[in-house]
């Protein structure tokens, strides 16, 4: 069997296969069938062709350390010789699930002091509704079921969690939502302000319409408003100021749990530890994932309060059970890899690393701002969008969406370049590891790829 056919058989790897961009058609590459990596180090990547690609976007937001941390192998091989697996039902745990709990609340905000593990970001938010519900239920507010959510937001892809996700196209076919959630504007100046609006007029409309949604749906239905810091899958779109401050005093007030989706933002993508923490606010519940682990290994965490873990306990005695768990939560082989990746990310200061080299990359990407195809430049640490737009003077987009996206992808891959798209933007989410001159060699790619791009658009005639 030939290795095309042989990845054709899975699902994921077939829709790749085609080689279209999954929201546009738009031709991502212009190779048949995946493209099929090898092996990595550092922040390279290498295809089966022994092709080396600078990955610029972590995988998929997700490896902070690189590609090739033998520390983690290690980490991962002492496990699985001493204890490969054991499960955390039934009063029973193993000691890499108990430090990495301590860990994790030592390195959280002062209100975190409670864990719950899971495998993946999904599970984790659908676990986060569950845990919300059963906690209002007990709390003796039954009616308090609706979340409130983001147009545009990502919060993965469960039944639960993809109800959350405000992607059209992560809802269509599927039946979603199956939970009742209501989403609100996505809160970015250039794609959602209105001509003339302030910054500050912005956020003031954004805050009067999420009080509103709340009166009209009801305060004692709302039990929770969940966001990202930084929007990520959107486009890497920055709230304005006053934003989440804004958003926390309406939950103090209507009494509704304030949830951050830290999957991309946790664990220094922004420059701090935290997303929550770069734009000064205190959820009563995180998510975290993907740089928990750098992805070496699947595991996701929430985090919670207190005054959250208190209210559960008591219902479990008062029941007898908290009937909910997964077979591999916690995972002894997971939890170890997060452990030595966590202390790694300190030892190495990949937080400072993410501000102060992210504080250079973003500035050479500024750069770009004059070239006829940018519109937009935008980020936060290690995390970056480039716009192209039709004419960097309006705001509108190009009619023909996702085709110079789509172009972008193949012509940054020709430059030994791997980008995110979305739409007609290039995302980047670069390694925690990632030096000064590497980010400069991320940046004069780009401009290869938008000079490419350009010539395309112009021979095509894309408006």
């Amino acid at each position: 069997m030939s290795t095309e056919n042989r990845f054709s058989n899975s699902l994921a790897a077939a829709d790749i296969a085609t080689g279209l961009h999954p929201y546009t058609n738009a031709r991502l590459h212009e190779t048949k069938g995946p493209l099929i990596m090898d092996r990595g180090e550092g922040i390279y990547v290498y295809d089966i062709n022994g092709r080396q690609y600078i990955e610029s976007f972590a995988g998929l937001w997700s490896v902070a350390i690189g590609f090739s941390e033998p520390r983690l192998v290690e980490a991962a091989t002492k496990q699985m010789q001493k204890l490969p697996f054991y499960h955390t039902f039934n009063h029973m745990s193993h000691e890499p699930n108990i430090r990495l709990a301590e860990k994790l609340v030592e390195i959280s905000p002062e209100q975190i002091t409670r864990v719950s593990f899971t495998n993946s970001g999904s599970e984790a938010n659908d676990t986060v509704v569950k845990m919300v519900w059963y906690v209002n239920n007990a709390r003796g507010k039954p009616k308090k079921k609706k979340f409130l959510a983001r147009i545009k937001g990502y919060h993965g892809i469960t039944m639960a969690s993809g109800s959350l996700t405000g992607l059209p196209n992560n809802h269509r076919d599927f039946d979603l939502p199956i939970i009742p959630v209501v989403h609100l504007t996505t809160p970015h100046l250039r794609t959602s302000g209105q001509e003339g609006e302030t910054e500050a007029e912005f956020t003031g409309r954004l805050l009067k319409e999420i009080e509103d949604t709340i009166i009209s749906e009801e305060p004692e239905t709302i039990a929770a408003f969940i966001g990202e810091p930084l929007m990520a899958a959107a486009g890497v779109l920055v709230p304005p100021a006053g934003y989440w401050q804004g958003v926390e005093a309406l939950c103090r007030k209507y009494d509704i749990f304030l949830v951050a989706d830290e999957v991309v933002n946790g664990f220094g993508r922004l420059g701090t530890m935290f997303g929550s923490t770069y734009f000064g606010f205190k959820p009563d519940i995180m998510v975290t994932s993907k740089q928990l682990t750098s992805s070496y290994m699947p595991l996701a965490a929430i985090l919670f309060t207190d005054e959250i873990y208190n209210v559960l306990a008591d219902n479990t005695v008062k029941i007898g059970t908290w009937g909910h768990g997964y077979t591999t939560t916690g995972h002894p082989v997971a939890t170890a890899v997060a452990l030595e990746n966590l202390k790694i990310i300190e030892e190495r200061d990949l937080v400072g690393n993410s501000a102060r080299v992210g504080k250079v990359f973003m500035e050479e990407l500024q750069k770009l701002s004059d070239h006829p195809m940018v519109g937009d430049v935008r980020g936060v640490g290690l995390m970056a969008a480039v716009e192209m737009v039709p004419d960097k003077f309006s705001r509108k987009g190009f009619e023909q969406f996702g085709k110079a996206g789509g172009k972008a992808f193949a012509s940054a891959l020709r430059n030994n370049l791997i980008v995110r798209v979305v739409g007609d933007q290039l995302i980047f989410c670069p390694p925690l590891i990632i030096t000064v001159e590497q980010a400069l060699e991320v940046a004069s790619r780009t401009k290869r790829t938008l000079d490419e791009v350009a010539a395309f658009v112009a021979s095509e005639g894309i408006k």
